[in-house]
């Protein structure tokens, strides 16, 4: 994925990501299911929403079964950063959503570099996994 844009909001980063590939809903789907593994449902509830709406999805399985939306969010505690992370893709569009929590030097400050090496390895396995 490309980093189009890092800013600081409040205790978050906001940033905006691009998909090499605008992609379908299977494969927004299949990288929730992916990423579901790496967040930590002790520490907060992992929550997926379709177009802002919980979905109750509890398993992988749930996940590749939610109707088709506009759009995708993952949210809660992840064991790859140890901090609160939020991911949201948009169907049949490149563009993806990341939201991390500012809670630990790694991620103090909205710097453009500093970010892109701290998220990119993990985005683009992400990106990979669309299409496995």
């Amino acid at each position: 994925m490309l980093l189009v844009g890092v800013r600081a909001d409040g205790n978050w980063l906001l940033s905006q990501w691009n998909l090499t590939y605008a992609t379908g809903w299977e494969g927004i789907c299949k990288a929730a299911a992916k990423m579901y593994d790496y967040y930590d449902s002790k520490e907060m509830p992992v929550e997926i929403l379709a177009d802002d709406h919980l979905t109750g999805a509890h398993s992988k399985d749930d996940i590749m079964n939610i109707e088709e939306a506009g759009h995708l969010t993952v949210r809660g505690f992840s064991t790859v950063f140890k901090l609160p992370l939020m991911i949201t893709f948009y169907n049949q569009s490149k563009t993806v959503y990341v939201n991390i929590a500012q809670a630990t030097e790694e991620f103090a400050y909205a710097d453009y570099e500093k970010f892109n090496k701290s998220l990119c390895q993990y985005l683009d396995s992400v990106e990979m996994a669309m299409c496995e």
